[in-house]
């Protein structure tokens, strides 16, 4: 199957990609599950944007936004990309509103919100579901598309390069091998412009906010292409993830109560009903994700006891299910009233900050192959995500991929003659028989990254890591070669891939910056005010 763009995952990135590609040529866009299922439906807070002056709240701007970033970035962004994304943010609005996103709004204005990190109300909301409703409008636009094809249930198992058919030594990419989940067969999919927007790597750990899709599948893909990837060490933990053992479920175990309820006043306490943030940071509950995070573990640490409790209790009654009806719903049916009862909380697992090495249009190293929102590293995190910047950063990078690649790749001049791609081979292989072993190697994999290589770390827990990672690399390898390949398999390689990636970049920073923190290391070096980069070729 040909097509003139193609697009691997369906959130704000990949969708707002594809709409605009649609007028250039014919689109392709895969997702490995359902399309309401990615990591942007998933966001709750909202977008961080600063609006026009008649609209923005007293004293915010532009510059202040920028400052934010940076400070919440801690001396590792790039402020030139931090300049260009936020500076587009109010054309982001613009360009999410033409497609029908509804944001919430009080009398005629747009209704904003305060996360930690920042100085000033910039977060536009759809109540706690922001995400859900931007996926809605995008996907409903990109469905009535005529140049765009969304195919659902269809796994990239690898990038095709010029290099890895040898054909010509500088690198170029050519398309992918894509399984149909449904069938079991795998196709060639065709493409001279590839767009990476696969989301994050969450499910690395035993505990995160994420769903069951985000192994890291498009950083695998790149990283196995020949793209550099840069700063993965930087995973950023949510302060925030609903703690109750004894719920079951999926929902129970990744539920996210969003930074919007600490911007709406929450308090975070400990068991004896104390403030704790306050001795760490002055900003206290509304301190930047990683500080916030690190007081938490370190309160539970300290304690012994199983988490701590963000506290609204002191709102007026209906606040809650008036704000956040969706988080307020569910903590209800878990048997949560937030209103009269604190709420169970501890750190999980939330966004990844580095990724594949982009430049500020979401160019990586292999020639046609773009990257964009959570899997790629443009600069604009820096050593640690300011909240509500992830969505902004989405929309803002698919525009000026979109450009880049008309600059450079327009779709009526081929860069090469398509070489003859060989079809894919199962070879006589039986189906995995012993499904027990990969979800052993998955449990193994994100339990021993959840010890660690977590919130707190040290040379000798990622020796550990990376030690046994090798020998599950080796395992994996040997799985995936040894029978017909199915979904879980590409998880698990995937999985294991990323994993391995994160120690390496961990290694390699002796010191403590933003969401890496080591106690062999304890304090910031000037000396690593530099992307820690990882080059395959």
């Amino acid at each position: 199957m040909s097509s003139d763009f193609l697009v691997v995952g369906a959130g704000i990135a990949g969708l707002t990609f594809a709409l605009r590609a649609a007028k250039h040529g014919t689109v392709v866009v895969l997702t490995k599950g359902k399309a309401e299922e990615s990591n942007t439906a998933w966001a709750q807070g909202g977008i961080a944007s600063v609006l026009p002056e008649n609209l923005r709240a007293e004293g915010d701007s532009v510059e202040s936004h920028i400052v934010d970033t940076l400070d919440a970035g801690a001396g590792l962004c790039d402020e030139e990309v931090v300049r260009r994304i936020i500076e587009e943010g109010d054309d982001t609005i613009d360009d999410l509103l033409s497609y029908g996103v509804e944001f919430d709004k009080e009398d005629g204005r747009f209704m904003l919100g305060k996360e930690g990190g920042h100085t000033h109300r910039r977060i536009l909301h759809a109540r706690d579901t922001t995400g859900r409703e931007i996926s809605r409008a995008l996907l409903a636009a990109a469905r009535k598309e005529p140049n765009i094809t969304l195919l659902e249930n269809h796994f990239v198992i690898d990038l095709i390069t010029s290099a890895r058919l040898d054909v010509v030594s500088n690198d170029r990419i050519l398309g992918a091998y894509v399984l149909a989940k449904n069938t079991g067969e795998v196709t060639i999919f065709r493409s001279d412009r590839v767009l990476l927007a696969a989301g994050g790597c969450g499910k690395v750990y035993l505990y995160t906010t994420n769903p069951d899709s985000a192994t890291g599948d498009g950083v695998a893909l790149g990283w196995r292409a020949g793209a550099s990837v840069a700063n993965m060490e930087f995973i950023q933990f949510h302060p925030t993830c609903f703690y109750n053992p004894a719920a079951t479920g999926p929902e129970a175990r990744s539920f996210l109560v969003s930074e919007a309820v600490r911007g709406e006043g929450g308090i975070l306490r400990n068991a004896k009903g104390e403030d704790f943030t306050k001795k760490v940071d002055p900003r206290g509950s509304l301190a930047p994700r990683d500080i916030v995070a690190r007081a938490i573990d370190q309160e539970i640490k300290r304690t012994g006891a199983a988490c701590v409790y963000l506290d609204v209790t002191h709102k007026p009654k209906g606040f809650m299910k008036e704000h956040f009806p969706y988080i307020y719903e569910t903590l209800m049916k878990f048997g949560v009233d937030c209103e009269t009862t604190p709420i169970p909380v501890v750190p999980a697992a939330h966004y990844m900050c580095g990724g594949l090495k982009t430049d500020v249009n979401g160019k990586t190293s292999v020639r046609g192959l773009y990257a964009v929102g959570e899997v790629g590293s443009t600069g604009l995190h820096g050593a640690n995500r300011l909240a509500s910047n992830s969505l902004l950063e989405g929309n803002v990078l698919a525009r000026l991929a979109l450009d880049e690649m008309m600059r450079l790749y327009p779709p009526d001049k081929p860069v090469i003659d398509p070489p003859l791609i060989p079809e894919w081979h199962h070879g006589d292989v039986a189906e995995p028989d012993e499904l027990v072993v990969i979800y052993h190697n998955w449990d193994e994999i994100r339990r021993l990254m959840w010890d660690y290589v977590s919130i707190v770390r040290t040379d000798n827990r990622l020796r550990r890591a990376a030690a046994r990672l090798r020998n599950l690399k080796k395992e994996v390898r040997e799985f995936y070669w040894g029978h017909r390949v199915n979904a879980d398999i590409l998880e698990l390689r995937n999985l294991v891939t990323v994993a391995s990636l994160i120690v390496e970049c961990a290694l390699r920073r002796r010191e403590s910056r933003g969401l890496h923190y080591t106690l062999d290391y304890p304090e910031s070096d000037d000396r690593f005010i530099k992307n820690t980069t990882l080059r395959k070729f």
